[in-house]
């Protein structure tokens, strides 16, 4: 059990890989957690599953692009802590869904402040941010102080929903902060993220079940990190005596062809032999470098990434592996599947 400490969690956007193991690291703190899905009947909360907490959290329905459904769901909860995790999440599906990640980003954001606002309890706000909103910073790694350079329709609504955050601190005096994370992964990502794509390739292709990955600018260059220890920094900036924002990353940048390497060796095969690029896989505009200072993290919160990319990349593929090789699973009569736990910091 861990430690009791009475308080209530509301987390929007539950069902994805950071509100999981947020989930996950609150309840080992002995928090009652609440989570959101836009239709909690019809959601199967996968990743809840995998981490065998499903069970421990009350899923709740709610619109984010609704302001009565956000009030609704805040009056329900009267939550201490709200984690704002919710929205399209993907850059390269941003270009395709510009509307719907600016809605469910930044419009979704708004809604939330202003909910907050008019029901005026002293609930403190964690606002997902997204290194992505700097662009290409340069060869001055970006701090909280660096200027939004957004490329992708992604950054744009992650950098919108930055500045309501801001303002409705320095307007209203809510407890308000936003994370703005670089690249953080895990078993959890979806496969339509080219970290999971990857590691799930190799795994397949080791396996004899494919022989071939294509991918885009293998050239891009990351500050990766392990999702599950990132959710730490979350909960220690809404334990601090005042609001502020914090950049997220390990401080380490690596090419995308250096973890397409690691991936295979971690399979024993050499990349080269199985990856080929493909044009039609570019993005209209991308970001070339990112490069993070997590300084003012490591200062005021005492937060540091512990693994690397290397380390991510061997924890990713022993999961795979271990997925790929697993048989499948047969559903309950609630129609949930079942899974084992997942590997966590």
């Amino acid at each position: 059990m861990g430690e009791r400490t009475g308080k209530t969690a509301l987390i929007l956007g539950i069902s994805g890989q950071d509100g999981s193991y947020l989930a996950e690291f609150l309840l080992k703190k002995g928090y009652r957690v609440f989570g959101c899905s836009r239709d909690a009947q019809m959601n199967r909360f996968v990743n809840l599953v995998h981490l065998g907490i499903l069970n421990r959290v009350r899923i709740e329905s709610v619109s984010m692009k609704d302001f009565r459904s956000v009030l609704q769901v805040l009056r329900k909860v009267r939550p201490d802590e709200i984690y704002n995790l919710a929205g399209q999440s993907s850059v390269g599906l941003s270009f395709d869904q510009p509307l719907e990640t600016f809605q469910s980003v930044s419009i979704a954001t708004l809604n939330l402040l202003e909910a907050v606002k008019y029901l005026n309890d002293p609930v403190r706000i964690y606002n997902a941010g997204s290194g992505e909103c700097f662009g290409n910073a340069g060869k001055k790694p970006a701090d909280e102080t660096t200027p939004f350079h957004p490329r992708s329709p992604y950054a744009v609504a992650k950098a919108t929903a930055f500045c309501q955050v801001a303002n409705y601190r320095d307007a209203y005096g809510l407890f308000a902060c936003t994370g703005l994370l670089f690249n953080h992964e895990s078993p959890l990502r979806p496969l339509r993220f080219v970290t999971r794509k990857i590691v799930n390739a190799a795994c397949r292709i080791a396996k004899g079940e494919a022989s071939l990955l294509e991918l885009g600018n293998i050239a891009v260059e990351r500050d990766w990190g392990w999702a599950p220890e990132y959710v730490e920094a979350m909960w220690l900036m809404l334990q601090q005596d005042t609001p502020e924002d914090y950049v997220i990353a390990t401080g380490e940048t690596r090419k995308l062809e250096d973890f397409i390497r690691e991936a295979f060796a971690a399979v024993g095969l050499d990349w080269r032999e199985h990856v080929k690029t493909n044009s039609f896989l570019m993005r209209p505009t991308e970001i070339l470098v990112t490069r993070a200072d997590p300084g003012k993290a490591h200062r005021k919160l005492g937060w540091k990434a512990r693994y690397r990319m290397e380390d991510v990349v061997r924890m990713m593929a022993e999961e795979e592996r271990k997925t790929l090789e697993r048989p499948p699973k047969k559903r309950r009569g609630n129609g949930k599947p079942t899974a084992p736990r997942g590997a966590v910091s």
